[in-house]
């Protein structure tokens, strides 16, 4: 993470995908995997006893497990070497039990599962707050008269409600498809050296389903050790809704422009300030979402660029997924956390707007600025803008409903 990615990311996901909350996540899994096999008779109480109570954390050098990756070529070997270590200094026994049946990339890719299921509670928190703050904005302004600009130009009027609307709904769509693409994709990974799970004597599929249970994870009922589709579908979730936010966060930005001046961001001390020029007034908000906007898809795309994996289990493809998986959370949080600040109190002026409107009528012959520059124009948008709040809401409603 370097000094210029940290300000476009928050310090909750970052505190998700740190080292020490991924090896903290890997011990859980080590300790979930202890006691689902001793339930199922295949390890001894005593070992599961010994492996659980040595599966904490503050016991582990997390900075020399992360150095030794690099030569170990995954993080979980020097995990998993320090934690039969620490078994071993008090249960010499139980040292040979620990990870059993299990391999690199169940570990990795279930501890991934558990901080990106943080994460993207999260991003859905925060979406849910930019969504209903543009619903509100939608009704408030139902029938506001602006400016509809395409091609960048001056086309006809519209309401700023309506802008609301058209904006909030693909973060409502994208709320209810994130919720479906998580409940998909955080999943247990265990399947074993190749997906079989031959070491745990026909015992697998039951150590799985506790282990699920135990961690909240959902139980896919086989590996997807190189069967990424569910993964990645949420990835691509994640990155519409960056591209979503970022469409909002442009439309803002021009909004606000002094020439146009229609919409601001709220401003607080210290936010958005010029360092040689005290007048400027910068929308860092819309800043963070365009940014994120920029990079999200160059994740996505090295997401299903490492699709097509090796056999059973991959060489690189499945290291460079995992390498670009908490930058995608970082910007896509970034993104809406800084939307979910600004949108509630985003400043508008109505009287702007019409005074946009009615210098533009001024210079247009006057059945041209009748039939397209009318404000009376905004009332139809308006009522559009509420028929589509109230379908919106609906769907939301709905949705929750069948949860």
């Amino acid at each position: 993470m370097s000094i210029f990615e940290g300000f476009l990311s928050t310090s909750e996901t970052l505190g998700a995908f740190s080292d020490r909350a991924f090896v903290d996540a890997m011990l859980r899994f080590e300790a979930a995997l202890a006691r689902a096999q001793v339930a199922e008779g295949l390890i001894p109480e005593s070992a599961a006893h010994s492996i659980v109570s040595s599966c904490k954390v503050e016991l582990f050098d997390v900075a020399k497990i992360v150095r030794e990756s690099g030569r170990a070529g995954s993080v979980a070997i020097p995990l998993v070497k320090a934690l039969r270590e620490a078994v071993g200094l008090f249960n010499a026994d139980a040292a040979p039990f620990v990870h059993f049946g299990s391999t690199s990339q169940d570990v990795i890719d279930s501890a991934m599962a558990l901080v990106t299921r943080e994460a993207v509670a999260l991003i859905e928190t925060d979406l849910a707050k930019a969504a209903d703050a543009l619903l509100r904005l939608a009704v408030t302004h139902a029938e506001t008269p602006m400016l509809a600009r395409t091609l960048m130009q001056p086309a006809s009027v519209t309401s700023f409600g309506f802008k609301c609307a058209g904006w909030a709904a693909p973060l409502v769509r994208s709320r209810i498809r994130l919720r479906d693409a998580a409940k998909h994709a955080l999943q247990l990974q265990l399947g074993g050296a190749v997906g079989t799970l031959a070491q745990m004597k026909g015992q697998g599929a039951a150590v799985r389903k506790r282990m699920a249970k135990e961690l909240g994870l959902g139980d896919p009922g086989a590996t997807w050790h190189t069967q990424r589709d569910e993964w990645v579908a949420l990835g691509c979730e994640l990155g519409l809704i960056t591209g979503s936010l970022g469409k909002i966060a442009v439309d803002i930005a021009l909004l606000g422009q002094y020439e146009v001046a229609e919409v601001a961001e709220p401003s607080e001390p210290g936010r958005g300030g010029s360092s040689a020029m005290p007048h400027k007034r910068n929308p860092v908000a819309s800043m963070v979402a365009i940014a994120a906007a920029h990079r999200a898809p160059q994740r996505v795309a090295a997401l299903l660029g490492a699709m097509p994996q090796q056999h059973e289990r991959a060489l690189g493809a499945w290291q460079a997924e995992l390498a670009e998986w908490p930058q995608l959370l970082m910007s896509a949080h970034g993104s809406v956390r800084a939307m979910a600040g600004a949108l509630p109190g985003l400043q508008v002026d109505a009287a702007r707007m019409r005074a946009n409107i009615d210098r533009l009528r001024a210079e247009l012959p006057r059945d041209a600025a009748d039939e397209w520059f009318d404000p009376a124009l905004a009332h139809n948008a308006g009522q559009t803008a509420l028929a589509e709040v109230k379908a919106l809401q609906a769907r939301l409603t709905d949705k929750e409903l069948a949860q």
